[in-house]
């Protein structure tokens, strides 16, 4: 099945936290979005074994995209062949234009290992001859994709860019689809008590970015390759220029 959009995080609420006003903004437009996951993020906090997937699967319906998950390690993700692999074979399937992964990580292990792992996955999904490659039996059967961009969008548990992004999506008006897809996660989050700290952190930094557009809330992205446009006239207006 075709999606114009594939989104890859290490654990199951990335997606969300990083972009999920953004996803339901492309989903609202008639974008097949697919999530992937590089591990069922397992063990979580506050829930018992396979809570989070479900959990995951409910966020994602809230924002109108597809799931899957993959067999990485919770805690342990690390660039591998392997995990390459998976991640080109799925890009070769599916064919999107856009995919979104995460960048400039160095907290959680876990995200730093991400940048690289996808851009790689990148490359190997535009390469042929993986069936004279010992160990590339995994795309063997799929055909060269070549993705039009490779975009990153804020990890939430990384220091903040400040202004040092590449653009910024408005997302006041699908922010309470972030909000409903986020809720979802009692597994990690405290949602029950009404309020959850980093929750409020996340959301923080959304309004933050918003205000340096002049809107409620914005999403903040770095890209891959430099940007190119037809015309200088696709920017929206900003608050002094």
């Amino acid at each position: 099945m075709p999606y114009d959009v594939m989104v890859i995080s290490a654990h199951p609420d990335d997606a969300e936290v990083q972009m999920g006003g953004t996803i339901a903004l492309l989903t609202e437009q008639g974008k097949r979005v697919l999530l992937v996951d590089l591990c069922d993020g397992e063990p979580s906090d506050f829930a018992a074994p396979g809570v989070r997937a479900e959990q995951a699967r409910r966020a994602a319906a809230h924002l109108g995209a597809d799931r899957v998950f993959l067999d990485g390690q919770d805690r342990l993700i690390t660039d591998t062949i392997h995990l390459r692999l998976a991640v080109s074979r799925l890009i070769r399937i599916h064919r999107p234009a856009l995919v979104f992964a995460t960048t400039d990580a160095c907290v959680h292990p876990d995200h730093a290992a991400v940048g690289s792992l996808v851009s790689a996955a990148v490359f190997y999904a535009r390469l042929d001859r993986w069936d004279r490659v010992p160990g590339g039996e995994a795309l063997g059967d799929t055909h060269p994709w070549a993705v039009e961009r490779l975009f990153y969008p804020h990890c939430k548990m990384e220091p903040p860019w400040g202004r040092d992004f590449a653009f910024a999506v408005d997302v006041s008006a699908t922010y309470n689809r972030k909000r409903a897809a986020l809720a979802e996660y009692g597994s990690i989050f405290r949602v029950e008590e009404g309020h959850d700290r980093l929750l409020t952190l996340y959301e923080a930094e959304d309004a933050y970015i918003g205000r340096l557009f002049g809107v409620a809330y914005a999403e903040a992205f770095k890209s891959q390759s430099p940007l190119l446009v037809r015309s200088p006239t696709v920017f929206l207006p900003a608050l002094h220029g």
